[in-house]
């Protein structure tokens, strides 16, 4: 098989029984997001694109977190995806926390968490009392380096200054 690029569009030739044939052409995707196309396996049912990872759990620890929810299933996805350490501790605290406050209330909580990328060690107890405090969730806000809770600089520029003295 020879594949190339011939303007928006991959072009694929194979060698047949009379040399080699154009078997396929198929418009270009961008990188990320790829272009299945049932009709080239014809052995598998359609709509078998990718899923989402469903944990296995291996332990009664594992399967305790899992038990809190869809939103466990999606915190642990996207924990292992962000290179969470101290993923089992954190799972035990949430097993702990659902324990206390209830499932419902840590599963949403987890929800939230994955969403935001939340995995530090004090990130679930706190959304947990954000929720209590029954404050409504209008946005949430990815934890990066585009967002910082500094209010400016504007009292940094006044340091080493006369006025600062004062």
């Amino acid at each position: 098989m020879w594949c190339r690029v011939a303007g928006q569009e991959l072009v694929i030739t194979a060698r047949t029984g009379r040399g080699a044939a154009e078997i396929a052409r198929h418009r270009l995707s961008v990188p990320g997001s790829p272009s299945i196309m049932d009709e080239h396996y014809p052995h598998h049912p359609g709509g078998n694109g990718p899923r989402q990872p469903r944990p296995r759990p291996r332990t009664e620890a594992e399967a305790a977190f899992l038990a809190i929810g869809d939103g466990a299933r999606r915190w642990l996805a996207e924990a292992a995806a962000s290179g969470t350490v101290r993923i089992r501790s954190k799972m035990a605290r949430a097993v702990e926390l659902a324990a206390v406050v209830g499932a419902v209330k840590v599963d949403a909580a987890l929800g939230l968490a994955a969403i935001a990328g939340r995995f530090a060690d004090g990130d679930l107890a706190s959304i947990i009392d954000h929720l209590a405090a029954e404050r409504e969730t209008v946005g949430v806000v990815r934890a990066d380096e585009a967002h910082s809770v500094q209010p400016g600089t504007a009292g940094w520029a006044r340091l080493g200054t006369r006025e600062a003295g004062r």
